[in-house]
């Protein structure tokens, strides 16, 4: 199974993300590709944090998610759908959520963003608790052939999660739409994304924002999908492209199979 890690330097701008989007998943299926993955904020990075407030829709309705789904069902894809924000009782908040389609355009699963980023380094300040309300539940799903967990950016650095996605049955395929800093993403994206597929045995594909952007903002992008043994099958450094890969799940298995680590857990 092909499967495509699309990157992109979203702007303020809904419809031409979008667009871009759209652009890339066409390119992605022309290419083999049956499931495409979209970065974290695929259809905004804002001026400011509390723009993703006037662009949040609905569960269920909204130009995002038809988006999504339209594409999905045209292009005859598994689309899982970067984030987008979607509303909540507390007008000053949105969840951050990553919700995926099927080929047929119907939506397959919903996750929200559990561990929200805070770092400051006296240079650079983030703080997604001012406008985004955590999620709570870990959700995976059958995906055709695979199983695949869903994760968020920052939630790359918390294994428990990935350890609660793999109880009912291992994981496929991880994966980690993202929009790391520069700063955080040179010193430990890779590193990060590595360990997660040799813990779990599973191939991870870790879609990003990767460029210079309107607010300012840099991210480290490294768009890079990850077999089951650490190692890395495409990578695509910066800027607005593809990271393809074929999945070999006989590889899979015969690696589960010498390497039984899944079943060696004592806690």
């Amino acid at each position: 199974m092909k499967i495509a890690a699309i990157q992109m330097v979203s702007g303020p701008d809904v419809a031409a993300n979008l667009a871009s989007a759209r652009r890339w998943m066409a390119e992605a299926a022309a290419r083999g590709a049956q499931l495409v993955a979209l970065p974290e904020y695929f259809c905004l990075m804002g001026l400011n944090d509390s723009d993703k407030l006037a662009v949040a829709e609905a569960p269920g309705q909204g130009p995002i998610q038809q988006a999504l789904a339209d594409a999905a069902r045209e292009l005859g894809l598994w689309v899982i759908g970067g984030t987008l924000p979607l509303r909540t009782p507390d007008p000053q908040r949105v969840r951050n959520s990553c919700l995926v389609f099927a080929p047929d355009g119907a939506q397959a699963a919903r996750y929200d963003k559990m561990h929200l980023f805070r770092y400051d380094n006296g240079r650079e300040r983030y703080d997604e608790g001012r406008v985004l309300e955590a999620g709570e539940q870990p959700v995976a799903l059958q995906a055709g052939a695979l199983r695949v967990g869903l994760s968020v950016c920052y939630d790359l650095r918390f294994p428990e999660l990935y350890r609660a996605m793999g109880e009912t049955a291992p994981l496929d395929l991880i994966s980690v739409p993202a929009a790391f800093t520069h700063t955080t993403g040179e010193a430990h994206w890779e590193l990060l994304l590595r360990a997660r597929a040799v813990e779990n045995l599973a191939f991870v594909i870790a879609p990003a924002q990767g460029g210079r952007h309107q607010n300012g903002r840099r991210t480290w992008g490294h768009s890079m999908i990850v077999d089951p043994w650490g190692v890395v099958l495409d990578c695509l450094p910066e800027g607005e492209g593809l990271a393809l890969a074929e999945l070999d799940l006989a590889r899979l298995a015969q690696l589960r199979t010498q390497l039984p680590a899944l079943s060696h857990r004592r806690l």
